[in-house]
Order: C-alpha cells, then sequence, then structure tokens
C-alpha cells in the first residue's frame, strides 16, 4: 500500500481543567511524530500490512527523526526534504476528562508543499492500493498532485481511498469543489462531521448512504457510535464501536482508516474491515498521540511510551474512531 499525505510534529497538550486565557493552565506535554497520511500509515503496518510505503514532504529541521520513526513504524518512508519550509507543527489541546476530546491549532508547514514534482508513476509498482490524505486538498500544489496521481492510479488500475481529514478546512474550500476533485476515488472514509458536512444532510446514515451514490464505497466513522458501510445509495452495515478508556483522541480515526484498509487488503469484506478499524480506534484514543506502538520498545514514541501510568477519570467507552 502506497500513501501519499502529510508527516507532521504533534505538541500534545493534556490538560485537566478548563483554559485559563491569560494565565496559566497545567498539561502535561508531549512532542510526538504525527500527520494524518503517516498516522495511516503506520496504523496500517501495524495491523499486518506488510509492505506499506509512505510519500510525504518534511522540512530539514526534523527529517532524519521523522524517517526514524516512520521506519520503527513498519513503514518505508519516501521523504521529499523541503529546502525552505519547516515540518509542519500541529498542537493538540486535549481534554484530560472522561471524552479526552481534541482541538488543534494547525501550521502545515512542509507537508502542503508536496507538488507534481515529487511524483512519478514508478512509485506505484507493486502497490494494491493507494490511499490519499484528505490534506492534500488544501493547498494548490498538493491539489495539482492529487490530479497527477488520481490518473497514474487509474492507468496503473490501481483503486484509491480517501479520507476527507477536516471538516475546518473542508468548509474553507467549498463542498462542492472538494467533490470535483474526487473522481476515481473506489473508498471514501468521511467522520460524521465530514459526511454531513460533504451531504448537507444532518443524520450520519443518510448522509453516508447519499455519499455512496457517487463513491463505490463510503465508510463513516461514528467516533463513540461505530462506524456506517455504505454502497450504492443505502447503509449496508452499522458496526458497533469497541470499548475503550479515552486517554488522547488524536488520531483515532486515522487508527481505524490504516486498519480498515490493511483489512480490506487482507481480502476481508468491508464490514469486517471496519471492525477491524473500530479495534484500532479504540486502541488509539487510550495512548497519546496517533500512532501505534512502533518496533523499537524503549523509544518515546514506542512501547517505553506504554510505561507511563494511564488516567482513568472516566468510565470506558465505545470508540470506532471519527
Amino acid at each position: 500500500m502506497l500513501v501519499v499525505g502529510d508527516v507532521v510534529t504533534d505538541v500534545v497538550a493534556r490538560h485537566s481543567g478548563p483554559l485559563a486565557p491569560g494565565t496559566d493552565t497545567v498539561a502535561a506535554v508531549r512532542t510526538v511524530p504525527g500527520g494524518a497520511g503517516a498516522n495511516v500509515a503506520c496504523w496500517a503496518a501495524h495491523e499486518g500490512c506488510a509492505d506499506v510505503r509512505l510519500l510525504g514532504r518534511v522540512g530539514r529541521d526534523s527529517a532524519a527523526w521523522h524517517e526514524r520513526e516512520l521506519t520503527a513504524g513498519g513503514v518505508r518512508p519516501l521523504l521529499v526534504t523541503d529546502p525552505k519550509a519547516p515540518t509542519g507543527t500541529v498542537i493538540c489541546l486535549v481534554d484530560g476528562g472522561a471524552s479526552a476530546e481534541r482541538t488543534f491549532l494547525t501550521d502545515s508547514g512542509a507537508s502542503l508543499r508536496l507538488a507534481p514534482e515529487d511524483w512519478s508513476p514508478d512509485l506505484l509498482d507493486g502497490v494494491a492500493r493507494l490511499h490519499l490524505s484528505g490534506y492534500l486538498f488544501f493547498s494548490a500544489p498538493s491539489r495539482a498532485l492529487v490530479s497527477v496521481v488520481l490518473e497514474s492510479a487509474r492507468v496503473c488500475g490501481v483503486p484509491v481511498s480517501l479520507d476527507p481529514a477536516s471538516a475546518g478546512f473542508l468548509t474553507a474550500l467549498g463542498v462542492d469543489r472538494f467533490l470535483g476533485l474526487c473522481s476515481g476515488v473506489d473508498v471514501l472514509l468521511p467522520s460524521r462531521d465530514e459526511a454531513c458536512l460533504l451531504t448537507g444532510l444532518s443524520d450520519p446514515a443518510e448522509a453516508a448512504a447519499e455519499l455512496s451514490r457517487r463513491f463505490p464505497l463510503v465508510v463513516a466513522k461514528l467516533g463513540g457510535d461505530g462506524a456506517l458501510v455504505a454502497r450504492s445509495g443505502s447503509v449496508r452495515a452499522h458496526v458497533p464501536a469497541a470499548r475503550a478508556t479515552p486517554r488522547d483522541t488524536t488520531g483515532a480515526g486515522d487508527a481505524f482508516t490504516g486498519a480498515f484498509l490493511a483489512s480490506l487488503l487482507a481480502g476481508s469484506g468491508p464490514g469486517e474491515a471496519a471492525r477491524a478499524g473500530c479495534a484500532a480506534g479504540a486502541k488509539a484514543v487510550e495512548r497519546v498521540g496517533g500512532r501505534p506502538p512502533t518496533r523499537a520498545p524503549g523509544e518515546e514514541s514506542g512501547e517505553g511510551a506504554e510505561s507511563e501510568e494511564k488516567e482513568s477519570s472516566g468510565a470506558a467507552d465505545a470508540w470506532a474512531g471519527r
């Protein structure tokens, strides 16, 4: 599988109470590797996909670190080093309460400077599925790249999946414009908010069904309400979420997507693949950051991070990722 998407540095700040404007708010702060595209790739590798590659763009400031982290996560990094822009940075403000909900402050940096000149059709050699991060649609260079990549996939007969990535950025881009750029996508994996935004419908089941008139397969991620699988204008399955005690919801939707695609590539049907996605989403929310444990125990973003005491301020909830 080849993932084309964003690689960023996440600064995760978990605060236990309301933010206090004009003064200090106590928080636990960690810096971890992130980016929706990179997270999906790592979760796909973690969930059994034997050959996962990632094309992304980073700055010189942290290129070596990100390459090491991706390799440790079982991903073959195909990183372009930007000569001018730094690696993107996202500040993740995570409510330390039972919901562990997050708010993002995003500086996309080099990630949205990925451009057609960074692409070669040879990158699809041996690739059974191409996955695009929706963040590629939110800058002119990477939108141009999407067009080139989709044409290469069409010529090579490689199926394409897409995660819309951000309801906020979708609103700024425009729904019609986004949908017009998606020709050739066979699997769409929106969150609840993204599915509703893309259709103008308030009910996620109706929204998933409507989107499946445009895309052959739609899998809507509903967080604690599980996931919906829709085809040909109707919802075919509602998969329940797995239970978890949320600690940080950052990357839960990426975990779902990575596990779903890995299961799909292994021969599972969409319903079974969605169950694998729900299970991965539950694992993700019990970790800090958007990545699974790495293959290098003891490193900060890997198994060593699991030794930290896990807070248990809330009851177990069901999670699918969103």
